[in-house]
């Protein structure tokens, strides 16, 4: 259970660019996320671990979560 809390917390990050008028979203949480799923020993179900990355990065895309770099 807290490690499908942790792929929501990671999984919601996103690292948004700004340069004046246009926004890059990158989803570095997903990332990190699919890199930890990846390399995971102690697998709960690898599918689970995706659907819950993909809505945490979905979510994530919405909130104003995550780190704002500005340009």
């Amino acid at each position: 259970m807290l490690k499908l809390v942790l792929f929501i917390i990671i999984g919601s990050q996103w690292l948004r660019v700004t340069n004046g008028v246009s926004v890059l979203p990158v989803p570095i949480g997903f990332i990190i996320g699919l890199i930890f799923t990846t390399y995971d020993h102690f697998i709960i179900d690898r599918k689970i671990e995706y659907a819950v990355l993909l809505m945490a990065a979905f979510i994530g895309f919405w909130i104003p979560m995550g780190i704002n770099l500005i340009v």
